[in-house]
């Protein structure tokens, strides 16, 4: 009967290694339960002495290349497990699939996995050496495939993991197209128009009124439309073009991203720019599902191919790309080694709606964890969609009246001084 080497928890949180023999891997953790234990972590002894050699980060390989596009390694996995449920050794697999790579980047990468592997490294090991490709989920997922041995399974599962966090991404970033391209077209109509158009009418106001004070609406116009135009009289030439006001709007949104990017290097930066997105009215709803459907499906996805858990939250924690869920998820792995379980500090943590942490509860108590989470990142996924709909339908009549609000008080500041006009000459007649 094959040895499982396990790590738990007894009810003092005092951890506990030993080995036990089982049948499987499921068998050993309901044996380990019944001892009155908390496993945290069981593998066979020989996927314990694989993923050991796993988890020694190799060191990254000189000229591996620039960072490849998501959908090459989707490819690339969907590719690699249909060949390997085909039967053909490892290295002949990943041969084929360098011959026909169009990326030349990649292909090279692939061209130094091949060579590792006839050097007598397995497959994870040799992809973690080539960091800019395949991330720590890829290679642990690979890692636990070898172990297992159901590298085409594993495989499957990853690039099924990629195609539906790249559908969810592709579907949050075409939503925001619509309107940034709709805001700036607008903002360059009336940038042009404040700076070129306005100020033609300036003078010819000033003539018809004959010197009388113009209405407070139109001298704020105009003077919003001289400083585009020209700026502050110490303002620099270039050419003889004023740099005014123009300049600056028109810098100002590269430096503004140029800024958060800045900030985003440092964690606490990162951590109160992500807490501010999750206060804003519907963009931090949409932001926490996005994050939520993302670390739920990463961590379900770890489990189901044999990842302890401890090692899985590790990996969903740096791959999360949100900070909040990130700390919340490092708040779950400390308790989880106390001894408490996920549903607990997860409910705690007041990240999460109520139906996230119910359902991660019923999963630790039937052993169904990983599927309990997958069935929350696909009911999240359709949220998302709905959500996405929803805020495309609210922006067009948002935009709609700015814009509408912007070229009536433009309008009408041109068009006050003539009706004070014409009021003064029907008076005077």
């Amino acid at each position: 009967m094959p040895n499982f080497q396990y790590v738990a928890l007894d009810s003092q949180g005092v951890e506990i290694k030993d080995e036990i023999e089982a049948l499987s891997e499921k068998e050993a953790i309901s044996k380990i339960r019944n001892m009155g234990y908390f496993p945290t972590k069981v593998r066979s002894r020989i996927a314990a002495k694989a993923t050991a050699k796993a988890a020694a980060k190799p060191r990254a390989r000189r000229g591996a290349g620039g960072k490849v596009k998501t959908r090459y390694i989707t490819e690339f996995a969907r590719q690699l497990s249909t060949l390997q449920d085909a039967g053909l050794p490892i290295l002949r697999s990943l041969r084929i699939l360098q011959e026909q790579q169009k990326s030349g980047t990649f292909k090279r990468v692939i061209g130094y996995v091949g060579d590792d592997i006839e050097g007598g490294s397995t497959l994870s090991e040799a992809m973690a050496r080539c960091p800019r490709a395949f991330n720590r989920l890829f290679v642990n997922m690979v890692a636990a495939g070898e172990t297992g041995g159901v590298l085409d399974l594993i495989l499957s599962r990853v690039a099924d993991f990629m195609e539906k966090a790249q559908r969810l991404k592709s579907r949050v970033k075409g939503a925001m197209i619509y309107p940034i391209v709709v805001l700036t077209a607008a903002f360059a109509i009336l940038l042009m128009l404040m700076w070129k158009v306005i100020p033609s009418f300036s003078q010819v106001l000033q003539e018809m009124t004959e010197g009388a004070e113009l209405p407070k609406l139109t001298r704020v116009v105009l003077g919003v439309s001289d400083w585009i135009a020209k700026g502050p009289e110490w303002a620099p030439k270039i050419y003889g073009v004023p740099i005014g006001g123009w300049a600056v709007l028109v810098a100002a949104p590269f430096l503004i991203v140029f800024l958060l990017r800045g900030v985003k290097q440092f964690r606490v930066g990162r951590l109160i720019l992500d807490t501010i997105k999750l206060k804003l009215p519907v963009v931090g709803q949409l932001t926490s599902k996005v994050a939520v459907t993302r670390w739920t499906r990463t961590l379900g996805t770890l489990i189901s191919a044999g990842v302890p858990i401890l090692d899985a939250i590790n990996v969903t924690r740096e791959t999360a790309g949100n900070e909040v869920y990130a700390n919340m998820l490092g708040n779950v792995h400390n308790s989880i080694r106390q001894g408490d379980t996920f549903a607990g500090p997860l409910r705690q943590s007041k990240t999460v709606d109520l139906i996230v942490s119910n359902m991660v509860a019923v999963g630790e108590e039937t052993g169904d964890l990983d599927k309990m989470l997958l069935k929350v990142a696909d009911n999240y996924d359709e949220q998302v969609d709905v959500l996405v709909g929803s805020l495309m339908h609210l922006l067009e009549p948002v935009m709609i009246v700015v814009l509408g609000v912007i070229v009536l008080t433009i309008v009408l500041s041109i068009f006050l001084p003539m009706i004070q006009i014409i009021t003064t000459l029907s008076a005077a007649a």
